[in-house]
This record gives structure tokens, sequence and C-alpha cells, in this order.
């Protein structure tokens, strides 16, 4: 499990909380980089949105992906997922920073 996280968050700090293992991690940048790669761009900001609730956003990546590099946001996996909560104050900005839009038109030009 430890393995499968630190491949999409590799500053990501570990504590066992109740059976279950729990990581802190402030960098969502190998995230991005591997949605980016794997051009799942929309379908990432499809997942991210899903899971937005006020100032959080939850999404679940698959465990069994995660452990090999690769992002996966299908739910349910038989090995288990990998639940991630995020809170913060403009989830859509932080959306916007891990899976721009690849349909959305580009800003013109000033002048």
């Amino acid at each position: 499990m430890k393995l499968a996280v630190l491949n999409l968050f590799p500053d990501a700090r570990f504590a066992r909380e109740e059976g279950e293992i729990e990581a802190e991690s402030s960098s969502f940048d190998r995230l991005r980089d591997r949605i980016r790669a794997q051009k799942i761009r929309d379908s990432a900001r499809h997942a991210l949105r899903a899971g937005v609730d006020g100032h959080r956003i939850r999404f679940a990546l698959n465990k069994q992906a995660a452990y090999v590099g690769r992002v996966n946001f299908g739910a349910n996996s038989p090995l288990g997922d990998i639940i991630v909560h995020v809170e913060i104050e403009d989830p859509e900005a932080l959306i916007d920073a891990i899976a721009e839009s690849t349909t959305r038109p580009p800003p013109t030009p000033l002048g």
C-alpha cells in the first residue's frame, strides 16, 4: 500500500490509525504529471469534480494502478482503493492545477 501511495505522492508521510494506514502529502505534482502523461486530464477533471463537497474533494484511486505509477480513478477494485481526502479553500483552482481542461478555449490576446 505504501509504495502505491508513494508512486503518486512521493512526499507522503505515513501514520497508522485504527487499523488503517493514513498518509499526508503537500504536493500533487506527481499526480498531475501522471495525469498529463496518460492523457486523461478530462476524465480526471470529471472524477475530481464529482468528489467536491464544499471545501473538500474526495476521490478514489485504484491501488494496483498506483503500484505501477499509473492513475486510475476507478473505485471498488478487488484489492481496495486509495481514498484521497483534500481540504482546500478553492477546490476548482486545485482541479485546474492538477488537470486543466483540454476543451476550454484558449484565452484571447489582450490589446
